[in-house]
């Protein structure tokens, strides 16, 4: 049986739905997660932390009010309109415009948004807290964690102090800045609490997002690429989805995830992870019994490259890998997340079945093609 994921990309005047199937069948189904909104000589690796010092961990400094964390970051906080040329039905262009929030990280002119909120667009505009408007460029993406920068050209730009995400407890107060639905006025701003961390959502069965916070402030349409701050004006996350039909459910990307795949994307425009050379997908439980193997959690692989380092460890179509090196590998969120921290060149152990039969054997991570 079939169970239906959506990704929305939200938008204060339209509402685009991307359905994808997934092949399991879970005992009791999983809440779709939506993705709310849309349709270079700079400074090193950044300024972006405009705190290059390290944050104090909860529980010590001096804490905010409401009002003083958001007079400190509203000028950090930018908008995001974007216009999408498409095709009507009678061939004609129809312009779509869509709006998103991102988040000043430098002086030089870079912002931190969510792919979502910038995929296709053909004109990017973003609104200074002040009515400024400027013309944005991207500076790169990564969809497999939702992330892009763009960057804008202009005086007196006011970085976003960015904290530290290990330091967050479940329960601690946090602030969600962002233009929610595009409502003229400047950001909308909402409170709530750390719900959950260490959260995991599946875009479908080939993108999983993984060590997400969990929370209760209200997240809107509009609000994707806005910052969750704590109660010392830190960012400690990246607002990016939302549970539709749910109440008080929305998530964050932690910011130090966030940080590392920002940096890259400034200084490459893209995101240098190691490569495996196999095609994955999430093991489903109808892909176990299929394949026959004992486990219902893992990385599919639909193909291995030739040539690749999957090939020379002789990994096949079917196979299913759950561990490399000292990490489970659980989903493509994981094995995302491993490539980035492991480079070209390293040798891991590797640890996957064929069918009902584990086998464990070392693995060489290539260098993307």
């Amino acid at each position: 049986m079939s169970v239906s994921r959506k990704l929305l990309l939200l938008l204060p005047l339209w509402l685009f739905l991307l359905s994808v199937a997934c092949t399991d069948t879970p005992a009791s189904p999983e809440p779709t997660p939506t993705f709310p909104p849309t349709p270079h000589s700079t400074p090193t690796a950044l300024e972006l932390t405009r705190a290059a010092s390290t944050p104090q961990p909860v529980g010590e400094g001096a804490y905010l009010s409401t009002v003083e964390v958001v007079k400190q970051l509203k000028p950090s906080v930018v908008q995001i309109v974007i216009e999408v040329v498409r095709m009507d039905f009678f061939g004609r262009p129809s312009p779509d415009t869509g709006v998103g929030t991102g988040l000043i990280l430098d002086t030089g002119g870079h912002i931190l948004t969510n792919n979502h909120v910038v995929q296709g667009a053909q004109t990017i505009i973003v609104i200074l807290n002040d009515g400024t408007r400027r013309e944005g460029t991207i500076v790169g993406t990564d969809p497999s964690t939702d992330i892009a920068i763009v960057r804008i050209e202009a005086n007196g730009l006011v970085p976003a102090l960015l904290g530290d995400s290990r330091t967050l407890q479940v329960g601690e107060d946090v602030i969600a800045i962002g233009h929610a639905l595009g409502l003229a006025g400047g950001p909308t701003v909402s409170k709530g609490v750390v719900s959950a961390l260490e959260r995991t959502i599946q875009v479908d069965t080939q993108n999983t997002i993984v060590d997400l916070i969990q929370t209760d402030a209200s997240i809107n349409p509009g609000n994707s690429g806005g910052p969750l701050v704590n109660l010392k004006g830190e960012v400690i996350g990246i607002n990016t989805a939302i549970i539709e039909a749910s109440q008080g459910i929305g998530f964050a990307i932690n910011i130090n995830d966030a940080r590392i795949v920002a940096q890259q994307l400034i200084e490459w425009s893209n995101v240098r992870r190691g490569y495996l050379g196999v095609v994955p997908f999430n093991l489903t439980s109808a892909l176990a019994s299929r394949f026959d193997v004992p486990v219902n959690h893992g990385i599919i692989i639909q193909q291995a490259t030739p040539g690749s380092g999957a090939a020379a460890a002789g990994l096949r179509e079917g196979d299913v890998i759950i561990g490399l090196g000292d990490t489970e590998i659980r989903n493509t969120g994981d094995l995302s997340k491993f490539l980035l921290e492991h480079q070209a060149g390293e040798t891991v152990d590797i640890v996957y079945y064929r069918g009902p039969e584990r086998i464990e054997g070392e693995i060489r991570i290539g260098e993307r093609p």
